[in-house]
């Protein structure tokens, strides 16, 4: 008995090896599952490297943008429309890291923690996933970039609905071109530019500006201001394309005077302006849906003299934003301080009932302050059904990156929009007209 007791004893650590061996591998399971059943070598799923098995993918008008048909992924509809919608759909070889049949796989396939992919393999179809995008839109707004890189989002401010999420370049991905490696004219073309792009933002940021003023000096919206065509920051000079003269704040928005906001941010000082890009998301990664990362935008945390504080004040120097994160911005500003998460699909259950949606919040601006902001970006343009801010953003490379970000004045219609053109030039003669196509057709 009691060699019987001795063995038993010495069996212990082996069976509770097993067990912690058994709950790591669940764990394990539980987290990387996923995963692990959409690999590209499992069968059930893949051919030759494609998803070939999955559920219907439709925009939420109930347009179908993909679906498999006799064992094959099918993307219906015109070659524009599917160039359109590539970074939202994706492509079936998943090159697309944004695209649905990338980012939602798990779901695309019904791949669920308790039952893997039985549902799959047993009925031979996955699980519908139904997008935020409308593709008409997304149609409107790629035709609208006319073939140059860039990006068009709008997205509803209040719920983070994402109803155009478009960048170019792009390509058909059912008749994928062959010149595509090392084509100038396709460089960058699996980049997600609304999601993942950085870019000088120009003098959209003079807005961050305005909010830091706000924040840090109450007396700023009765102040006047002297555009002397330059601003004297004690170690050198930032240049104005005008000699504005005397204005106030939303004038000097109005007409984008670098004079007033390389004064103010020199007047904030480097404390003040970090804080305030940082309140307003710079420096911090957020994910669209939860789970698609977006590229951070940036306000480097490192000391600046009073000529870099007056350049980083105007968008430029090393400032760079990301436009989701302007777009959330912009609406955080018009939906009374609150910004919201960008949301790329709606939620549904195994059965195809909508599960309802919290928009979370990751911008807070006081309400007064964004009364304010409101108010002086309404003003800035001529429009008065859209209000917003136009950038022309210098780089280095070539011509100027053409921004717009702004958001209807109709509570009806809570939409914010951005646009960037690459190296596109002027802001308002490139950006702001197609900011305005698109929102008209998404308030028509």
């Amino acid at each position: 008995m009691r060699r019987i007791g001795k063995r038993v004893f010495a069996l212990l650590p082996v069976v509770g090896l097993f067990f912690a061996g058994l709950v790591i591998l669940a764990t394990q399971f539980g987290v990387h599952g996923g995963t692990w059943a959409t690999n590209r070598a499992n069968l059930h799923i893949y051919q030759g490297g494609a998803i070939a098995r999955a559920g219907t993918i439709v925009d939420r008008n109930g347009v179908v943008l993909a679906e498999t048909v006799d064992g094959r992924r099918r993307m219906p509809g015109d070659a524009t429309l599917r160039r359109a919608t590539l970074h939202a759909v994706g492509d079936p070889q998943g090159f697309v890291a944004t695209g649905a049949h990338s980012a939602f796989r798990e779901s695309l396939v019904g791949f669920t923690r308790a039952g893997g992919l039985f549902n799959l393999i047993a009925d031979d179809r996955g699980r519908d996933v139904t997008l935020t995008i409308d593709s008409q839109l997304n149609r409107i707004a790629f035709e609208a970039l006319r073939g140059r890189p860039g990006t068009v989002g709008l997205f509803n401010y209040q719920t983070g609905e994402v109803l155009v999420m478009v960048s170019a370049p792009s390509y058909d991905p059912t008749n994928k071109p062959t010149n595509m490696a090392g084509n100038p004219a396709f460089e960058g073309v699996y980049l997600n530019r609304l999601l993942q792009g950085l870019y000088t933002p120009g003098s959209t940021f003079k807005v961050i500006t305005a909010y830091a003023a706000l924040t840090h000096m109450p007396e700023v919206m009765t102040r006047e201001f002297t555009c002397r065509g330059r601003f004297a920051t004690g170690n050198g000079y930032v240049t104005c394309l005008s000699q504005h003269g005397t204005l106030n704040l939303t004038r000097a928005m109005d007409v984008s005077c670098n004079s007033v906001f390389a004064q103010l941010a020199v007047e904030l000082g480097e404390a003040n302006m970090q804080s305030a890009a940082e309140r307003l998301g710079f420096n911090q990664a957020f994910r669209a849906d939860g789970s698609v990362p977006m590229s951070p935008s940036r306000y480097p945390r490192a000391p600046r003299d009073p000529l870099e504080l007056g350049w980083g004040g105007i968008g430029q120097h090393t400032t760079l934003a990301n436009p989701a994160h302007m777009m959330m911005i912009m609406g955080a500003i018009a939906n009374d301080g609150r910004g919201v998460i960008p949301v790329l699909t709606r939620s549904n259950t195994p059965l195809g009932l909508e599960l309802p949606w919290q928009a979370r919040t990751a911008i807070r601006i006081d309400p007064g302050i964004a009364a304010q902001l409101r108010t002086i970006l309404l003003a800035s343009v001529d429009h008065q059904a859209i209000g917003g801010k136009t950038g022309t953003a210098q780089v280095d490379d070539g011509r100027p990156h053409a921004w717009f970000f702004g958001f209807s004045a109709n509570r009806q219609t809570p939409y914010a929009v951005v646009v960037v053109v690459q190296n596109g030039g002027g802001g308002q003669a490139e950006a702001f007209p197609i900011a305005r196509r698109v929102l008209q057709a998404a308030t028509e």
